[in-house]
């Protein structure tokens, strides 16, 4: 992953630093919590493969995906700022991901500012991406919303590394999708329905492919700049 274009580069002190910092890989199925919701985790993670999602539940089971997470996404430091829980996170394929001991934070902050400094960069880029995904819920209509989200995930999915041959593995069902761009089931299905017949994007078994970029761009008021590298945990 270091060598990709998608990851900013570290010093041979910086990389022994997170070495040392690193206490094992773990993976999780498909489905399964990596954090689970209500309850404080010990660890952090950096995804090495595989998509998951950040959510909230409220108390009647309803469920809002605050964001998706792919490959390099640092996950869990959130709570190190906050009262009390802020989500859970799901793995939504088999991922792979690198742990790290929470009560090592701090000290990392102390003898690595720098590092210290991407880490809290990732986590304000997660803000950041939170605030985007508001102002989808807020202002942006049906349709709007889920041309956004499919040029976000897709233009993210890129940057990773993950497209192959114009495709990006997309393991996301309706439900998935509702929960996000906080829409009815049905009025997702309805939505997407629409959409696909304009012929900008296609679905094939888990996979996307966007054939209009300009059109879903400009349907969904997507003007993002070009990613930038992003740092690497």
């Amino acid at each position: 992953m270091r060598a990709s274009p998608a990851f900013t580069p570290v010093s041979a002190e910086e990389l022994l630093a997170i070495q040392s910092f690193r206490h094992g890989e773990r993976m999780v199925q498909a489905g399964r919590p990596i954090v689970e919701e209500f309850h404080a985790s010990p660890q952090l993670f950096t995804l090495y493969s595989g998509w998951a999602f950040r959510f909230k539940t409220l108390s009647d089971g309803r469920r809002q995906i605050l964001s998706f997470l792919l490959p390099g996404d640092f996950i869990g430091v959130q709570d190190e700022f906050a009262d009390g829980q802020t989500h859970g996170v799901e793995a939504a394929t088999m991922v792979t991901l690198c742990v790290f001991p929470r009560d090592k934070l701090w000290p990392l902050f102390n003898s690595q500012p720098r590092l210290g400094y991407d880490i809290t960069w990732l986590a304000a880029r997660e803000e950041k991406m939170v605030d985007d995904n508001l102002v989808t819920a807020g202002r942006r209509n049906a349709t709007e919303r889920i041309a956004m989200l499919l040029m976000h995930l897709y233009r993210r999915a890129q940057r990773a590394g993950l497209e192959r041959d114009g495709w990006v593995e997309f393991p996301f069902n309706q439900q998935h999708i509702a929960d996000a761009i906080g829409l009815s089931l049905v009025h997702t299905n309805k939505t997407l329905r629409r959409l696909q017949h304009l012929g900008l994007h296609q679905f094939d078994n888990g996979w996307l492919r966007i054939l209009e970029p300009k059109a879903l761009e400009a349907l969904g008021d997507y003007f993002e700049r070009p990613l930038r590298p992003t740092p690497l945990i």
